[in-house]
Order: C-alpha cells, then sequence, then structure tokens
C-alpha cells in the first residue's frame, strides 16, 4: 500500500518529521505497518517556515516506512501516531503537477475537497513517479550499522535525530560507552508526556514557556545491562521522569530503583 501524508507547516497535530506522524482515527484503515509513505506540503502560506521548505509550492518532500503505531493516550478521539522507518528526504521537491497534471489522480466527486484529506492513498505508479521525479536521494545507497550509529552521553535528552531503533551496543574508548537512539526519546515524549512519572512535576506548568517540553527519558531497564544491541519500545521500554527523580533512581549504581520503589519512596516522605 502506498499513501501520501500531510505535515502542514501550522499543525495541532504533533508530527515530527521522520520520527513520528500523529493522525485521528478515521487514518488507521490505510495507515498500517508497511504501508509506503511519500510526505507532502501544502502552498507555503507563512514566510517564516521558508527556511524548512523546498519549495513555497505544493510538494513531496520524501519518503518512508510506516512502523508501529500507538494509540495517543491523551486523546478523546483515537488519535494515533505512527512511527516513520527508513525515512529519506528529497534534495529537490517533487511539485504536485507534472508537465501539467497532477501526479495524484483525484476523483471527478473530490475535486472540490481532494487536497484536504491529510493522508491520501495512492498507487504504486503514482509513487514510483514521484520517486523517479526526486532523483537521487540520499540514502538509498547501502550504509554500514557503524555509519549509522551515534554515540552520545549516557543521560539523553538530545533533540537531534538518528534513523536507527537498535540501542545497546558497547564500543570502546577510554570508558564504555553505550549508544542511544534521539529518535526514541522523540518517541518517548509523544506516547508518555511530559509529566513526571515518579512525582508529577511538569516544568511548563511551573517555568512557563521556557519549561515546555523539558522532561528526562529513563530506560525501565538500564541501559548498561543490555546484553548487545536489541529493539526498545517506546512505550513499554521507556518512561519520562523530572531530573531529581532520574537521579534518584540512577543515584546509587548498584541498586537503580524501580519505578514502583521510586514512587513508594516519595509516597513515604508525605510530600
Amino acid at each position: 500500500m502506498y499513501v501520501v501524508i500531510t505535515e502542514n507547516d501550522e499543525s495541532k497535530w504533533e508530527d515530527q518529521t521522520g520520527v513520528a506522524y500523529h493522525f485521528p482515527q478515521r487514518y488507521l484503515s490505510i495507515l498500517k505497518p508497511g504501508t509506503s509513505i511519500v510526505y507532502y506540503k501544502g502552498k507555503l502560506k507563512n514566510k517564516s517556515f521558508t527556511p524548512n521548505r523546498l519549495s513555497e509550492e505544493p510538494h513531496y518532500f520524501g519518503i518512508g516506512k510506516i512502523g508501529q503505531i500507538y494509540r495517543d493516550r491523551h486523546s478523546t478521539k483515537g488519535d494515533s501516531f505512527a512511527v516513520i522507518e527508513d525515512y529519506k528526504p528529497f534534495v529537490i521537491p517533487v511539485l504536485i503537477r507534472h508537465q501539467g497534471n497532477y501526479i495524484e489522480h483525484i476523483p471527478a466527486n473530490r475535486e472540490s475537497n481532494y487536497w484536504r484529506d491529510g493522508a491520501r492513498q495512492i498507487d504504486q505508479n503514482m509513487y514510483e513517479k514521484i520517486l523517479l521525479l526526486a532523483g537521487n536521494i540520499p540514502g538509498d545507497e547501502e550504509t554500514s550499522v557503524e555509519q549509522d550509529n551515534v554515540h552520545i552521553s549516557d543521560v539523553d535528552n538530545s533533540d537531534h535525530l538518528l534513523e536507527s531503533f537498535v540501542e545497546g551496543d558497547k564500543t570502546k574508548k577510554y570508558v564504555t560507552k553505550y549508544e542511544r537512539d534521539p529518535r526514541l526519546r522523540k518517541l518517548a515524549v509523544l506516547i508518555h508526556g511530559t509529566d513526571c512519572k515518579g512525582c508529577g512535576f511538569n516544568f511548563e506548568s511551573v517555568y512557563g514557556v521556557r519549561g515546555k517540553g523539558f522532561i528526562h527519558v529513563h530506560h525501565l531497564k538500564p541501559i548498561s545491562e543490555y546484553d548487545g544491541a536489541r529493539k526498545v519500545n517506546p512505550e513499554s521500554d521507556l518512561t519520562v521522569l523530572c531530573p531529581n527523580c532520574h537521579c534518584m533512581i540512577h543515584r546509587y549504581k548498584v541498586s537503580t530503583l524501580s519505578l514502583d520503589e521510586l514512587k513508594t519512596l516519595i509516597s513515604r516522605s508525605g510530600v
């Protein structure tokens, strides 16, 4: 199956390009794991977004595949998040018209509202035509695991994006470090929110805009205990904690606290 997904410059949806796509329940029938997707942006309306686009005109700007789908726990309408895998951005925009004709086939009864759909199913010929017009796409060549993986600090709160979902490979430098994937942080925050799961603290509620979106992401099983690389599920393997709670969990390396043990300590304090 092939689907075009729309990413608007300004939107109520919490999309993360190449990481996760946030969508309403009505698209569950076409956004399924394994679906090949093409990213699309409509016409530029706000000039401040120009640097983030390949064109001011409506265009396609990348491809990927739908991975695992998670229900949005904060939605009362059945909204979901789809993990985006194998994301590859285009170097040049592919405009929605080629030689005067739309690349997508628009049914006669949809001419007035076709472009309102945030997700639109297309056929293989349309998909392949978009790829042909995109030309050389970075990442199409084979890339080794060593090139894809990036080493970052043990407490990962980065907002940078990577492609791999495998974590835990050991690398020998001066000390043993553990590989982490910042994409997992993005997904963990989308799934779990930004309220600390230990004490309930929310940085935005206290610090305003400066604290918006800030939270630590915690592995429920310490990454140092992984037996080599393993697949990490951002819903079941990760949670979110404020720095205080995160530090208390990891204060003693020989006795890392579980989340339940942390909550017990907090409840005993009477705070």
